[in-house]
């Protein structure tokens, strides 16, 4: 990679750097619908992505296109309220930029969420699934092109992607707290049309059991820069492309992201003091 990208990401965080008083552990990454998670931090700086030097910014509905630093349950967090998609015409390593910002600044836990369709039956929008891996869809890596090894592994290993020992994690605080959670294997895509009923048929029968048009770019550089990682999904809809399946409209699809969102906000606290 050539190292005028390097020097952008020195030149990103440094700005962060003079914003902020203490290096973050963790980068929690919103997705859409969950941007009012940021109401339970005590926030000592809000930036807007405009505002950051070689930052791309957030164009998607529900995403405030901020990024949050502050204290969580007593420990220093970065979260991005608002993330970036392919869809937007941003590229594979430009989504992947804010991840290596944060390895920059002394992050190496990740919680990545997102709001995705249902393919599997046996999820009912408004529901959280655990992301236990994932199946890129995309055509698209972040790690394509030039390496610069500051970045970490040339090829990374993601047989492991999200850590089972996080996931046992995960599913204790959840079970703590009276939520149902369920598990399985996240599909992404490129959007911003939603699925055809048959593409939703090929996908399910791929082995996914949700869909979204987030996670895989970000998941990916995260592995790469040596980040533990654990992944949520807020089901939004059904879409398991059977002859039952109806029309999906946006207005829907933020309404159970909101309601799923408050199940996650409500385990963050016992998450973090787990997750040491």
């Amino acid at each position: 990679m050539e190292n005028n990208f390097v020097k952008k990401i020195e030149l990103a965080a440094e700005y962060i750097g003079q914003r902020i008083s203490q290096s973050p552990e963790l980068l929690l990454i919103l997705g859409s619908g969950l941007g009012d998670v940021t109401n339970e931090i005590s926030k000592e700086a809000e930036i807007s992505y405009k505002e950051i030097p070689e930052f791309p910014f957030s164009t998607a509905p529900s995403h405030a296109g901020n990024l949050v630093s502050g204290n969580f349950n007593g420990r220093p967090v970065l979260v991005m309220q608002g993330r970036l998609h392919l869809y937007e015409g941003w590229k594979a390593n430009e989504i992947a930029f804010p991840i290596r910002v944060a390895k920059n600044l002394g992050v190496r836990k990740m919680i990545v969420t997102n709001a995705a369709g249902a393919l599997s039956t046996s999820l009912e929008p408004g529901s959280i699934m655990m992301i236990t891996d994932h199946i890129n869809f995309t055509g698209h890596n972040p790690l394509i092109g030039p390496h610069d090894a500051e970045l970490g592994l040339r090829f990374p290993d993601m047989s492991d992607v999200y850590d089972k020992k996080i996931q046992g994690i995960v599913s204790h605080c959840f079970k703590n707290d009276g939520i149902k959670l369920s598990k399985g294997i996240y599909a992404g895509i490129t959007g911003p049309s939603l699925e055809t009923s048959a593409e939703r048929r090929f996908l399910r029968e791929s082995g996914a059991d949700a869909v979204g048009m987030s996670t895989i770019m970000e998941v990916i550089a995260a592995k790469q820069a040596g980040f533990e990682i654990a992944g949520l999904s807020a089901i939004t809809n059904k879409a398991d492309g059977g002859p039952e399946q109806q029309p999906d409209t946006i207005e829907e699809v933020l309404e159970y992201a909101s309601v799923a969102g408050k199940k996650i906000k409500s385990i963050l606290p016992g998450l973090l003091q787990a997750w040491t």
